[in-house]
């Protein structure tokens, strides 16, 4: 048995006694042909020149007079060809990019596969003519224009073909298709003497399959497998799909000449397979392996290799990797738009996509100046304008950022300038000014001496100049909308590269890095159907039929690809570690792989195979309720708040949970500031409030009259739109869900008025006070300083004789809210906080004047039809002395209780 496949080519080679030196080498890829010039170098015993080691691309590149287009190239030529193929109504290229990348790969693969264009592209159309949506014998002018694309394509095809050959450029498939018509033609015929070795190949497409084919047929050229009898054997098993099916159809094969196979699958091997709840645990799990792996002996760590099936978890795993694994070698780029450099920049543009002639939306402003990158730029000698604008946002409830917003913070207007431009920006301009910013960056990382924020910032910068090369060919990207999709394309495309030593440590590498190579010890993650194999993906506009039809690969072909991938990399491995997810609930992957209950079903594996969940160690202990002592500055701290006054609110607060009591009017602690892009329930509510008082400040002292109402009911407009002004000084009410607000609210005021002028038709109604503050000093008996009770009574008023202390809620309310059978549950239960409020305004009312006859109520503008919900006590409605004294006694108990340093504040739970 050998170590590896590439030593067992050698050794192979040298057998059949060829002068390795004098081969021409051609491997799937170039990484794996790094690995094959290594162990050359360990066979000879003098120096030589290294022998040709080439990648199949490279390799058929050679045949054809035509170099590899970019991505991004070929995209903007098929753009030109498409607009230049006179299609009615034709989409413009921000629309395209979305299509045309599978476009692309269409055109790749029926080149790759040398189907003739014609048949299949004409198939094609006749199959979307057939299947349009419109039910009438007429086309609508829709369908028309759907349909002329694909009418089309073949015209698109045949001219981006000629447009690329008359460049000497292609893509992939079409260089191929160019090589295998040299071969044919003769051009290349017999010019290569040497040796030609092909190595550890899996799915060929058609040209690939012709060139190899081609080369065998010479007679002095070899192919080898890296394929083990295990599955060459078994019919059905996807590992040795495409192996068997050359073994059945090449020419080659039916003359004689047989497939070499291994057998290492069935070695001993220690197979360990392990369920990860979620990703990031799987990430965590490794981590923990690897550091016990670190410590083992007999594990030689230049041996491992950790391969990620989802290439998204390389940075969490990087944070992972322990400390006792010295070298550590990545051979898998990160792709530029998984970084968060990638977010600021597309914040940037976000933020100008979405300018009005308002301003900057405030949206789009927060979430870009709260980007680390942002946060960076925004230093000390910038005035931190970062941190200040976004609390300016918040307080004023700006929606809209303007210049006059911008001009508060004169320290950082240079940098103002660049990110908030006077102007719409022109792509051009967006490019030179995220250029800029990137400049200004690099100051700052230069000073740290951070080398992995400048290796970020050169890619970015790197890749704008390559969009402004773009920009100078094209004229069709005038508008910023427009090199959106391109950008996101590019940052998908281009990767940050790490730069290591392939040869030496422990490597983390993706699926298709691992081909040709193999390593004792094999860590596998995210073996989950969906992600290995991928299972379906619609990327392509050729039907599973017709490319079944055709022999274009589907779905089927490429699942078995990464199947055979999987069982390549544990065949000659002596340990494996594979860990999926167990949590079913994520949109790419679900339960844990075929692969998986394949090789758990496998009789020939029983012995070797370990399967296990992971689960974090979860210690559950009952969680303590918070209990705060209260030393000596708490009663400090509540001395001064009881001379500044207690109010039925906070009140309610302690009643409600002690700590929110502590945190809130304590410590004065609020609720986080947020700007109200949708009205919070108490700015509503304030707005509603004041405008009443407003409304009703002229008619004090007076008794009521149809006319006060409805002179009064012309102000409310004007009135709630001073409101609004006040207390969301951005908003525009004239559109939008704030206009929506301002209506809810006139119609609430109107149905009050209108309520209000029911009742006059029968009842007299005199107002004696709006929104007056009451304060009284009270001595509590058992405490040794005075408490000032306070509060706000929204209305006075004298309804046929009887006084009346009116609340307003916006809210909902209930009877229930306001109704006291049981005295104790004023002080205990939060339910009771409305009783428990009116109660206090009545206090305070009798405590001024002397009147103890009183009606308190509530009235609830989300039941206006309810009428005022007074306070009861078995079924009495009107508040008496005996009533307030009772009430007094309560109070006095729940004022002692959190004034007592001996009670302790406790934490309420719901």
């Amino acid at each position: 048995m050998h170590d590896t496949f590439l030593e067992y080519v050698l050794d192979d080679l040298l057998r059949k006694e060829l002068d390795i030196t004098q081969c021409t080498f051609v491997l799937p890829s170039k990484r794996s042909g790094t690995f094959l010039k290594k162990h050359i170098a360990s066979r000879l015993e003098k120096n030589i020149f290294s022998p040709d080691v080439v990648s199949i691309q490279e390799f058929i590149g050679n045949l054809s007079d035509l170099n590899q287009a970019s991505n991004i190239d070929l995209l903007l030529l098929l753009f030109k060809v498409y607009k230049e193929s006179q299609i009615e109504d034709s989409d413009d290229f921000s629309s395209f990019i979305n299509w045309g990348q599978t476009l692309l790969q269409d055109f790749n693969e029926i080149d790759g596969y040398l189907i003739p264009a014609t048949d299949i592209l004409n198939y094609l159309s006749a199959i979307k003519e057939i299947n349009h949506w419109s039910a009438s014998k007429e086309k609508s002018e829709l369908v028309e224009n759907y349909l002329q694309l694909w009418k089309n394509l073949e015209t698109i095809y045949n001219n981006f073909y000629e447009a690329l050959l008359e460049q000497k450029r292609g893509y992939q498939g079409l260089i191929q298709r160019e090589a295998v018509k040299s071969l044919e033609n003769g051009v290349y015929q017999n010019t290569q003497s040497n040796p030609i070795i092909f190595i550890g190949f899996n799915a060929l497409n058609a040209a690939e399959s012709n060139i190899i084919q081609h080369y065998l047929e010479q007679g002095n050229s070899h192919i080898y497998w890296d394929i083990d009898s295990y599955f060459l054997n078994d019919p059905i098993h996807d590992a040795g799909l495409f192996v068997r099916d050359y073994q059945y159809n090449w020419p080659y094969y039916k003359h004689g000449h047989k497939i070499e196979t291994q057998n290492n699958f069935l070695h001993d091997k220690n197979i360990t397979i392990t369920g990860v709840p979620k990703s990031m645990s799987q990430t965590k799990y490794v981590g923990q392996l690897l550091e016990e792996i670190g410590e083992k002996e007999h594990i030689d760590l230049t041996k491992t290799a950790l391969v990620l099936a989802d290439e998204t978890l390389l940075n969490p795993m990087l944070n992972a990797v322990p400390r006792n694994i010295p070298e550590v070698n990545i051979t898998m780029g990160m792709p530029l738009n998984k970084t968060v450099l990638y977010s600021f920049f597309v914040n940037f543009l976000e933020l100008h996509l979405n300018v009005s002639e308002r301003g900057w939306f405030y949206k789009r402003v927060l979430e870009y100046i709260s980007n680390p990158y942002t946060l960076t730029l925004s230093t000390e000698s910038q005035g931190t304008f970062a941190q200040r604008l976004s609390n300016d946002i918040k307080e004023g409830n700006l929606l809209y950022i303007n210049a006059e917003a911008l001009s508060k913070y004169p320290k950082a207007q240079e940098l103002l300038s660049v990110i908030f431009p006077e102007d719409t920006l022109t792509p051009i301009e967006w490019i030179n000014n995220c250029l800029l910013l990137i400049e200004r960056l690099k100051i700052i990382y230069q000073e740290e001496k951070n080398a992995l924020e400048l290796e970020y910032l050169y890619r970015f910068y790197a890749l704008y100049n390559q969009l402004k090369q773009y920009l100078d060919k094209v004229d069709f990207m005038g508008e910023l909308k427009s090199i959106k999709n391109l950008f996101k394309q590019l940052a998908n495309m281009e990767t940050l590269d790490f730069i290591g030593q392939p040869l030496t440590g422990f490597q983390i590498m993706g699926m298709l890095e691992s081909r040709n190579l193999d390593f004792e010890t094999v860590i596998i993650t995210s073996v989950n159907e969906g992600i290995l194999p991928s299972g379906k993906s619609n990327n392509s506009f050729i039907p599973f039929d017709v490319k079944r039809d055709y022999g274009l690969p589907t779905y089927k072909e490429k699942d078995a690809i990464y199947v055979y991938h999987f069982y390549r990399l544990i065949q000659r491995a002596k340990n494996v570690y594979i860990t999926y997810n167990t949590e079913p609930d994520v949109l790419e992957g679900g339960e844990k792989s075929r692969l998986i209950t394949q090789l758990l079903t496998d009789k020939n594996l029983e012995e070797h195979i370990t399967h296990t969940i992971a689960t974090p160690k979860i210690s559950i202990d009952p969680k303590p309720l918070i209990q705060i002592e209260k030393d000596g500055q708490f009663m400090e701290d509540l001395r001064t708040f009881a001379q500044n006054g207690f109010s039925p609110t906070s009140l309610t607060n302690y009643i409600r949970n002690p700590i929110d009591f502590y945190t809130r009017n304590i410590l004065k602690i609020n609720d986080l500031e947020e700007v109200e892009e949708n009205i919070a329930a108490n700015t509503f509510g304030t707005i509603i409030h004041d405008s009443l008082e407003q409304l009703y400040t002229p008619l004090i002292n007076h008794v009521l009259t149809e006319e006060h109402i409805k002179s009064i009911k012309n102000q409310v407009p004007e009135i709630v739109q001073h409101q609004f002004t006040q207390y969301l000084s951005g908003v525009d009410i004239s559109k939008g869900k704030f206009l929506l607000v301002y209506n809810v609210i006139l119609k609430y005021l109107h149905n009050f008025l209108e309520d209000e002028l029911q009742q006059l038709k029968r009842h007299e109604i005199k107002i004696l006070a709006l929104e007056e503050r009451y304060e009284e000093l009270i001595t509590v008996p058992g405490l040794d300083f005075p408490i000032k009770l306070k509060g706000t009574l929204d209305r006075v008023d004298e309804f046929d004789g009887t006084l009346r202390i009116i609340d307003y809620k916006t809210g909902k309310v209930e009877a229930k809210n306001v109704k006291v059978t049981d005295w104790e549950t004023l002080i205990t239960d939060y339910d009771k906080s409305k009783a428990f409020q009116l109660l206090c305004y009545a206090y305070l009312y009798s405590k001024k004047h002397g009147k103890s006859d009183v009606q308190a109520g509530i009235i609830s503008f989300k039941h206006l039809s309810k009428g005022l919900l007074p306070f009861s006590e078995d079924k009495d409605t009107r508040i008496h002395a005996d009533t307030l004294a009772t009430f007094e006694n309560y109070l006095f108990q729940l004022i002692r209780e959190i004034c007592n340093a001996a009670v302790p504040l406790t934490e309420k739970i719901d």
